[in-house]
């Protein structure tokens, strides 16, 4: 099963890091969709290249589905609770040492102000400003110095929920010919194509790139997976 790509302690996906669009569900959405569509096609592809029967192949793709649905959310939880404990331990640290070594962090805030373009003045000015408040400076000094804004980190529950789901829905994907009584191996993998498609074109059209450019790497991508296990669904099938 495919990994997905995480974001570091500090969430450098893009500069700062930032919550997830739409309360952080959208990435881990996204990846287990096309994780559950690749995976359960593949697996489809090289149980029905084997020969297996339509019960089989319904089978072993209902387990394969909450199998990876459970995987993947137990994943996504663990890998976004980490990141947040990871991000609260940096908070921690500069809290440490706003309240040990204020002077020193006033003057620091002052000199990254200054290096936005803010006059050496209206720098001090407002860094002896910020400072005056802990909570307030402490956000400040995570932002500029972290990249981080601590109130504003993704929930570990939205992400593994929304993973669990959108694995579910694409692994069912390839499933409901064999589960509507259609024992045709090529409407699976048809149906299939169809959603890697759209659901790689729509991905592409989010982040402002062309959709035939994101339908077709998401096509050949699953293409190719499933080529391969269904030329060792084929062999296995012959030699056994």
């Amino acid at each position: 099963m495919a990994a997905e790509a995480r974001t570091d302690t500090h969430g450098h996906e893009g500069g700062h890091h930032h919550r997830d669009v739409s309360g952080g569900w959208l990435r881990p959405a996204v990846f287990g969709a096309m994780d559950g569509l690749v995976t359960n096609v593949s697996l489809i592809a090289g149980v029905g290249g084997g020969g297996a029967s339509s019960h089989t192949i319904v089978l072993t793709g209902l387990a394969l589905l909450a199998a990876g649905a459970c995987s993947m959310a137990a994943g996504e939880f663990v890998s976004v609770s980490s990141q947040n404990e990871l991000i609260y331990a940096e908070v921690d640290k500069e809290r440490l040492e706003l309240e040990h070594n204020a002077v020193a962090e006033q003057a620091e805030l002052a000199t990254m102000l200054r290096a936005r373009g803010i006059s050496a003045a209206t720098a001090r000015q407002a860094a002896a400003e910020i400072s005056a408040h802990p909570e307030k400076a402490l956000a400040v000094h995570a932002l500029e110095e972290l990249g981080i804004n601590p109130g504003d980190l993704p929930s570990p529950l939205v992400a593994a929920g929304a993973s669990l789901a959108s694995f579910a829905v694409g692994a069912l994907i390839p499933l409901i010919g064999y589960l509507s009584g259609l024992d045709v191996l090529g409407f699976a993998l048809g149906l299939a194509a169809v959603a890697a498609v759209a659901g790689g074109g729509m991905v592409a059209r989010l982040t402002s790139r062309p959709f035939w450019r994101g339908a077709l790497r998401q096509l050949l991508l699953g293409a190719g997976a499933a080529g391969i296990t269904y030329v060792i669904g084929i062999f296995v099938g012959h030699v056994t």
